[in-house]
């Protein structure tokens, strides 16, 4: 990398990746999905952002760019260009189990639904379903993390009920999900628009106000103050939009280049360096 500290470099990237890991976690997929996905976006960005003289990047550059065989980038173009998203190589253990309960015809009814299985026993059981498909999970454990999440119910005779063919530790409104990839994608896209700033290409206001010392007993007081002045901020920030924006009458048969314009503000909130203080 010319010019970059490659371990800074690293140290950023584990960073950023901290809470993309956990928003992850929390919506029940794997390391290995995240890779897959995480290859065609590679494959993606390479192609549409590192072209020369404004073509696309071809595949070659694109591999070499990526580290990603060329035979692959062919292969990721493709599923990018049909619109499939990359099968993922594994899903989790838990989502393996329900997956069996809903379609191993042993797991189903002559209806094609999932049966209500006892605990143990030689047949149809929950203990022959986590045999087959549980991986090295104790059983134990899995029962436990499924009821947590409330995709398995246990009867009061100890019989077993699924609900939902999908492990989420978290369970989370759609919407909201893609609300929450969406701020991800803006502050990612102004930190790394403000890597290459320069004068043709000015940097995007991003800052930050922090302070390692502040005693844990002043959390409530300074999110109660956040909500009031970044809400008193954000509909200034509205109302210069609202009063720029056009309006479709206005447009009179022109043609007009359209972009989206906004702000965003989010509390900070984390460990100090030095808790002792």
């Amino acid at each position: 990398m010319n010019g970059v500290n490659r371990q800074a470099v690293v140290q950023a990237c584990k960073a950023l990746l901290r809470p993309v890991a956990g928003f992850l976690l929390k919506c029940g997929m794997t390391w290995k999905e995240f890779a897959e996905i995480s290859k065609a976006v590679f494959v993606d960005v390479a192609g549409e952002e590192y072209g020369i003289r404004g073509r696309k990047t071809n595949v070659s550059r694109v591999s070499i760019l990526t580290g990603i065989s060329r035979k692959e980038v062919k292969r990721q173009r493709e599923l990018l260009t049909a619109g499939q998203p990359p099968l993922p190589n594994k899903t989790t253990d838990a989502t393996r189990l329900l997956s069996g309960w809903y379609q191993d015809p042993d797991f189903i009814d002559p209806a094609g639904k999932p049966l209500v299985l006892p605990l143990e026993g030689d047949g149809a059981s929950f203990a022959t379903l986590w045999q087959r498909y549980g991986g090295d999970v104790p059983v134990s454990t899995m029962l436990k993390e499924l009821e947590r999440v409330g995709v398995v119910k246990q009867s009061s005779d100890g019989s077993l009920q699924v609900v939902n063919r999908y492990y989420m530790p978290v369970q989370f409104d759609a919407q909201w999900l893609l609300n929450a990839g969406s701020v991800f994608r803006d502050l990612g896209e102004n930190i790394n628009h403000n890597l290459s700033a320069g004068d043709e290409t000015p940097s995007r206001f991003l800052g930050r106000a922090t302070n390692h010392s502040i005693e844990e007993s002043h959390w409530p007081e300074f999110r109660e103050f956040l909500e009031s002045e970044g809400e008193e901020f954000l509909e200034k920030v509205d109302d210069w939009l609202t009063e720029h924006q056009v309006a479709d009458d206005e447009s009179n048969g022109r043609v007009r280049r359209y972009i989206r314009l906004g702000a965003g503000l989010f509390l900070i909130k984390g460990e100090s360096p030095d808790d002792t203080k």
